[in-house]
């Protein structure tokens, strides 16, 4: 069955990660998207492990179930392509910054004025407006602008990035939420609309959920920053081989807790018999079970309180979470011959729709392999693509 955005084309002008990363969940939902490359191709074609140039580990997994045209849109041929592909999208993703954009003619204004209906993504480090309007963003700069670098020095006391392209992921998760609220409005009333998604913005709100604590009155009734995360008083607890989490917050949990370490007599204790109590003594609890997981390994440990249904896991690797039972079970790496790159492992679509299923149906393209079938599709006949090749408006692999 195909997915929910079956019968949808996207054009997706976007680079590195936060915007491939959003059309790919628009493509695995379903949609026909169009990855429109420019001449010397997306940065993260550079980026990570590869067995053939511009393949690497990086682009394959922002840009599964993606058509790749290569059109240089500084000459006239590249804008004409361009033009008739628009006048056949139903979305518009670009990353660009504001001035660049409407430098090739490819703001809302001009786009909107060929295909009306179009529904127009804008993902930008900062909202149009405001002190930091226009300014470029990465990764690095939205973690240390909303706090995120900061909270992880909140053990150690030194500002440090969270390993991991989170602001770029997770700003992905709202633009392809916004792009999906913006299609149902079409929908319902055929309208097309431009659409802002701002890196810094997203992720402040993101950031703040629990952190704005006590500045979410006004006075402030505390200071900011969450009592359980920002103090801090949450960690993993060490093993006698490892790390594992153990987060038993119910009576339920924290009796089980008890029973597994061998300390039932502590079930009735005034000072954790409650969890008012064990909040005002948390730190006596922390104190008492960093001396009992420290007693056993990891698996001895995990095993038993599973089993009494305490929400736990081991500290896992990155190398673990590759050899995951659970993840292998479940089918979540999907492995994939890819015609050029040969046997390849992807990440299967996280969520199920019973009746309209995401999937990977294309493999990550290579650079221009679909310019020929793209311009073909959208009434460029073979005299008219040879020109743009020629001429260098646009490239195939």
């Amino acid at each position: 069955m195909p997915g929910p955005f079956h019968g949808l084309r996207v054009i997706d002008l976007t680079t590195v990660v936060v915007g491939p990363y959003t059309s790919q969940f628009l493509g695995d939902l379903g949609a026909d998207v169009i990855k429109v490359e420019a001449p010397e191709g997306d940065l993260s074609r550079l980026v990570g492990p590869h067995r053939n140039p511009g393949m690497t580990s990086q682009w394959m997994h922002v840009n599964r179930n993606k058509r790749s045209v290569v059109l240089d849109l500084k000459t006239e041929g590249g804008k004409q392509a361009m033009d008739r592909l628009i006048g056949t999208a139903d979305v518009f993703v670009h990353n660009m910054r504001p001035e660049p954009l409407a430098r090739l003619g490819l703001d809302y204004a001009r786009v909107s004025g060929i295909r009306p209906d179009i529904v127009f993504c804008n993902i930008w480090g900062f909202g149009r407006s405001g002190p930091y309007a226009g300014r470029a963003a990465f990764d690095d700069v939205i973690q240390a602008g909303v706090g995120l670098a900061a909270q992880e020095g909140f053990a150690t006391g030194e500002a440090k990035y969270v390993p991991m392209l989170i602001a770029d992921k997770t700003t992905a998760l709202f633009a392809a939420l916004a792009v999906s609220g913006a299609l149902y409005h079409r929908l319902a009333t055929g309208e097309g609309q431009e659409v802002e998604v701002p890196m810094f913005e997203s992720m402040a709100g993101f950031a703040m959920v629990e952190h704005l604590w006590g500045e979410s009155f006004v006075p402030a009734l505390d200071r900011v920053g969450s009592d359980r995360h920002a103090t801090p008083k949450r960690w993993p607890i060490a093993t006698k081989d490892g790390f594992i989490c153990v987060l038993a917050t119910s009576d339920k949990h924290w009796r089980a807790v008890l029973e597994v370490a061998g300390r039932p007599e502590l079930i009735n204790d005034p000072r954790y018999a409650t969890r008012p109590a064990r909040f005002r003594h948390r730190d006596e609890i922390n104190a008492e079970l960093e001396k009992w997981m420290a007693e056993k390994t990891t698996e001895e440990w995990a095993g038993p309180l599973s089993e009494a249904g305490v929400p736990c896991m081991p500290v896992q690797s990155l190398e673990q979470v590759v050899a995951d039972p659970h993840l292998a079970e479940v089918g979540f790496w999907h492995e994939i011959d890819h015609p050029s790159e040969g046997r390849l492992r992807l990440m299967a679509p996280s969520l199920t729709l019973n009746r309209s299923p995401a999937s990977i149906r294309r493999p990550p393209p290579r650079q221009g392999e679909h310019t020929r079938e793209v311009l073909t599709e959208i009434g460029f006949d073979d005299a008219g693509i040879e020109n743009l090749l020629a001429s260098g408006a646009a490239m195939t692999e």
